[in-house]
């Protein structure tokens, strides 16, 4: 009850839940250009995920995985993939847009799990028999995220898979886009992009908001060698998209009648059409797109430390090209970024030393 009223005064006064403040970029999160000047490991289309396997660096893109290095196929599935995760001795899970999770290599070859599993945004095994699935959405695909934001989506879930028998439990639901998963030794940690949170949820069930309040998206979340985490942020959240989501008739009618590529919404990559929000004026000055513009993409990895405290990061400004990042991985003590919207794989070598620049 007392939840109901604070919720609706919040409506009434703008604040809250309701407000349509964005948080600063700022502190260990303040703007540079690190990530316009990391050198390209890969180019790809929309490059979505990257995974170390039985010694091989693999990204995935489009319904294939290619080997990191000189691009060479290594499996090619029969529609997009949205999810990747290693498992021991080789083994994959991967998360098709059509078709659930698949298994393939180790003693669970083959396995396809497909019920409930419509949106598998981000998977983790533990151990080879154990296998977390979040399912991003019950309502949409992978694929249509811009479409689920917009509805206000909470409808995700995370689940624990039993590959042995192929059973599966239902550890946390009504999520907002639940996009990346973690192991740590405090619990599993949830990545939950339309809450702009990272939460962790223990032994016991109780799960802890431990990073709230995010300047953007938070996607797929991946341990670094001495304890910390990578956290990709794959779009900047606006004050435009905050007020729309808060307009339920203007944005019903938005999604009823124009294109998504043309929603006021967040996106994975920088586009110079007209039919775009936020162009012209709002961007340019004498022609040239400025890093502080207002913008619906935007790059940015934020590097946390064992307690999620953010300790430095790296962007790629509205004014860059490498947005839209999805996946980050430290492999051999060297860190891989996936930027979808860039097209591109990038190295982030010297980061330490670097990211004060």
């Amino acid at each position: 009850m007392i939840s109901y009223f604070k919720r609706a005064m919040d409506n009434f006064r703008g604040s809250g839940e309701a407000a349509v403040t964005v948080p600063s970029l700022d502190g260990a999160i303040r703007p540079n250009h690190l990530l316009e000047r990391a050198k390209v490991a890969a180019t790809a289309e929309a490059p979505d995920q990257i995974v170390a396997s039985d010694g091989t660096v693999l990204y995935s893109s489009g319904p294939g995985l290619y080997l990191l290095g000189d691009g060479t196929e290594f499996h090619r599935f029969d529609s997009n993939i949205s999810a990747v995760a290693a498992g021991p001795d080789g083994v994959l899970a991967v998360g098709l847009t059509q078709g659930g999770v698949q298994i393939v290599g180790g003693r669970h070859d083959g396995v396809v799990l497909e019920e409930a599993f419509s949106c598998p945004v981000a998977l983790l095994f533990d151990g080879a028999d154990t296998l977390f699935v979040a399912n991003g959405s019950a309502q949409y695909p992978a694929n249509q995220w811009k479409h689920d934001l917009m509805s206000k989506g909470c409808s995700g879930s995370v689940w624990r898979v039993n590959l042995a028998n192929q059973q599966a439990e239902r550890i946390m639901d009504k999520l907002a886009w639940p996009y990346g998963l973690g192991l740590s030794p405090g619990g599993l940690i949830v990545t939950e992009a339309w809450k702009h949170r990272v939460s962790q949820r223990g032994s016991d069930g109780k799960v802890t908001h431990v990073l709230n309040d995010l300047p953007g998206y938070p996607a797929r979340i991946s341990p670094t060698a001495d304890g910390g985490w990578w956290l990709a942020v794959f779009a900047p959240r606006n004050q435009l998209t905050e007020f729309i989501l808060r307009e339920s008739v203007f944005r019903a009618r938005m999604m009823a009648e124009i294109e998504p590529d043309h929603w006021a919404a967040p996106a994975l990559e920088q586009s110079d059409t007209y039919m775009r929000p936020l162009q012209g004026g709002a961007q340019k000055h004498l022609g040239v797109v400025k890093p502080w513009a207002p913008t619906l993409s935007y790059g940015l990895v934020i590097r946390l430390d064992h307690k999620l405290y953010p300790l430095f990061s790296q962007h790629s400004r509205a004014d860059g090209r490498r947005h839209g990042i999805t996946s980050v991985v430290e492999i051999d003590q060297q860190v891989y970024a996936a930027s979808k919207g860039g097209d591109v794989v990038l190295a982030l070598t010297d980061i330490k030393e670097r990211a004060t620049v």
